[in-house]
């Protein structure tokens, strides 16, 4: 199963590069986790399509997630300012684990009280 979240903000001069896009990403922070998406693993890809929006590959930590709704609006504020259309497309398979989690995210976590 795959939905897709969508949005279009006002125009951006230029095409962001991918690296900007992902350190933009750092600042949308997991609810529950207190870990941005990005360090949690929760990014599985991001390019540019043929119309030229960004598409991001992104999984929850469970399919069952109430927080969708205010992930999709932090990345929309994350992004509002440097890329003028982006989609989300909602990936399930494979799940997310903790395997993908970076070293960075797995500092955060401990910081924060997790045994990881």
């Amino acid at each position: 199963m795959t939905d897709i979240s969508e949005s279009t903000a006002p125009a951006a001069s230029a095409q962001t590069s991918l690296e900007d896009v992902e350190e933009a990403l750092k600042d949308v922070i997991d609810p529950e986790l207190g870990v941005n998406i990005v360090d949690l693993g929760l990014l599985y890809g991001h390019r540019y399509g043929d119309d030229g929006a960004l598409l991001l590959d992104m999984t929850l930590t469970t399919a069952a997630c109430p927080l969708q709704d205010v992930i999709e609006e932090q990345v929309e504020n994350a992004l509002g300012p440097i890329v003028d259309e982006w989609r989300i497309n909602w990936v399930w398979m494979p799940p997310w684990g903790p395997e993908r989690i970076t070293d960075d995210g797995r500092d955060q976590m401990r910081a924060l009280g997790f045994n990881i």
